[in-house]
């Protein structure tokens, strides 16, 4: 693992609890796991030990980097189990979904998309709309893997058009779909931002 002269420390990851149909997802996973590693920066996700979560996370772990899981204690037996959750560098166990949000975004300078359902869906879209009511610059990248988000991005595109989203210039997620882009897209599009990390007071108002 090598030490990057970056100001980003940590990247979040969203993703699926499940596997889904194709194998690329779990390989992306595991891919994007390994690049965080060999560019010394630190996995901040949802704890689980299972699907892509498990993937990104074993990805990370197997080149020495360091991961940091936040989950409910009432997810704790659905998406991992207490053996695994053992094996990751740290562990936070919060009292519910709100919690544990706020302490992802707390801990994070950039936010990840990988494929997953509605619960991942869930996140990157509150977080899109933190950006969007000027909370925060943090870099935010959907990892189009295979077009999994090619209808979500149409939705937004179709949202924009229809003249709902107003503040389109803040809700700038990148679109990569090679994973061995997004770290050095990530880099470049911090360093194109002034103050990427908004205000935590305010953020914890929302």
């Amino acid at each position: 693992m090598s030490e990057q002269n970056t100001p980003i420390r940590s990247v979040c990851v969203y993703c699926g609890s499940q596997p889904g149909r194709d194998p690329a997802f779990m390989e992306a996973g595991r891919a994007f796991g390994r690049s965080l590693a060999e560019n010394g920066l630190r996995l901040v996700y949802g704890g689980g030990t299972k699907g892509i979560m498990g993937a990104v996370a074993s990805g990370v772990l197997s080149a020495g980097g360091h991961v940091t899981g936040i989950i409910p204690e009432f997810l704790v037996d659905m998406e991992a189990t207490r053996h695994s959750l053992g094996q990751l560098n740290e562990l936070i166990i919060t009292k519910d979904m709100h919690e544990r949000k706020h302490a992802m975004f707390e801990r994070s300078d950039a936010f990840v998309t990988l494929p997953g359902g509605i619960g991942t869906l869930e996140e990157i879209v509150e977080i899109m709309t933190w950006g969007q009511l000027g909370r925060h610059e943090k870099p935010m990248v959907f990892a189009n893997v295979n077009d999994f988000w090619k209808p979500m991005l149409e939705l937004v595109d179709h949202m924009s058009a229809s003249g709902f989203i107003h503040t389109a210039h803040r809700v700038r997620p990148m679109v990569i779909d090679r994973i061995e882009d997004i770290v050095p897209a990530i880099k470049a599009r911090w360093a194109e931002t002034e103050a990427p990390e908004g205000d935590p007071a305010t953020i914890a108002k929302l």
